[in-house]
């Protein structure tokens, strides 16, 4: 019965450990490639055609370009923790030509700038200025953030889910994904994708945090340790009278 026990443990470890070894193949893949990526020269946002075979894998932080005019009474702020310290991210759509709207991203404002923003907002005029958007695609984030849930009843938002948002604004043709606007500074196009806004110091674009968490390498380690063990601890039991 120890034996079966012992083996079972062994293989189960190795096993693990094993599957490590290839998350950790996969993560540093894809770490290249969005490195990569988000160097690239921005290409136009897909069309609707195209929005069915939107993926993470194929196109989250690809620089992309759009054009269009602000939504910007029909923007909403979500709420955002980042190197700044605690505040909303403003998402306004983007109406394009062919009717169809972008969620952009267009910065980060802190928390003592909410009640403004939403005064903005509420007093907000129909815009025909048309704007080019440079910066780099998101996919949703549905649902919430930690045990706190979206409430579009309240316009309480602590993620970017862009179907719920899309569905509390009334945008009838939103694209499945946002665009965080502003690109990385060693992109070519670093510069020509600065907003106004950024510059005059309104808000802060650009703050996309381009992060892998990569610890299988740790992980591998240790379940690979827990296998020898286990044959440690069974050559002891086999000396043993």
């Amino acid at each position: 019965m120890l034996i079966c026990v012992g083996i079972a443990l062994f293989l189960g470890f190795t096993a693990l450990g094993t599957w490590q070894v290839q998350r950790r193949a996969w993560k540093l893949d894809l770490i290249a490639r969005v490195e990569q990526r988000v160097h690239a020269a921005p290409v136009a946002v897909p069309t609707p055609d195209q929005w069915p075979r939107i993926d993470a894998a194929g196109y989250e932080y690809l620089p992309v370009k759009a054009q269009g005019v602000w939504l910007e009474k029909q923007s909403v702020l979500t709420k955002a923790l980042t190197e700044d310290g605690a505040g909303f991210w403003l998402l306004t759509p983007l109406q394009q030509a062919d009717g169809t709207q972008i969620l952009v991203n267009r910065g980060f404002t802190p928390e003592k700038m909410r009640a403004e923003w939403l005064k903005q907002i509420a007093e907000a005029s129909p815009s025909a200025v048309p704007v080019t958007v440079i910066g780099l695609m998101r996919m949703s984030e549905p649902g919430g953030g930690f045990l706190r849930h979206n409430d579009a009843a309240t316009q309480q938002w602590f993620s970017r889910d862009v179907a719920a948002i899309a569905r509390s604004q009334g945008l009838a043709h939103a694209a499945p994904y946002f665009i965080d606007q502003g690109l990385p500074a060693g992109n070519p196009a670093y510069g020509e994708a600065r907003p106004a806004a950024e510059q005059a110091g309104i808000l802060r674009s650009g703050m996309t945090v381009i992060q892998f968490h990569n610890s299988h390498l740790v992980y591998a380690l240790t379940w690979y340790g827990l296998a020898a063990m286990v044959l440690v601890a069974a050559w002891f039991v086999r000396r043993t009278p």
